[in-house]
């Protein structure tokens, strides 16, 4: 085979430092669209990207050549350069750590779904009971000690 094939998605979740529920709904959209913005500059795609007050959800795909914790911490970093520049809030920052799940691209549309409708999964269910459930769903080994 001369040429290579793949697609490698993923749904990553990432909350504020301490969970604090920084991302105002007056800016959250820009953020998103920002957010977005970052991942094609690396030449990613963000499919789609949603969240809360306290994180947010992307769903992205990137090439093989991409690290995803490089890809990760450069989204981070400029993201929250661009929160206390451009919003303002100068004690914003995001938590150290991320979940990265794999996505299947039968499954592309559902969690594009999920992503899309945060804001209602979240008038009854905090980010911990989300992230627990994907942790688990994912067969992700975890302590919940460190969560």
């Amino acid at each position: 085979m001369p040429s290579t094939h793949l697609s490698l998605h993923y749904h990553i979740v990432f909350g504020t430092k301490n969970h604090e529920p920084m991302i105002q709904a007056a800016w959250r959209g820009k953020l998103h669209a920002y957010l977005g913005g970052i991942i094609g500059t690396a030449d990613g795609i963000a499919e789609s990207i949603g969240g809360a007050s306290d994180h947010v959800h992307l769903l992205i795909g990137l090439r093989a050549t991409h690290r995803l914790a490089d890809v990760l911490r450069e989204l981070k970093a400029v993201s929250s350069g661009w929160v206390h520049n451009e919003i303002g809030v100068r004690g914003f920052a995001w938590q150290e750590g991320y979940g990265a799940f794999t996505v299947s691209a039968s499954q592309r549309g559902a969690v594009r779904r999920y992503i899309e409708r945060q804001e209602d999964h979240h008038r009854t269910r905090t980010l911990r009971e989300e992230y627990l459930e994907l942790l688990r769903r994912s067969g992700v080994e975890f302590d919940e000690r460190y969560l």
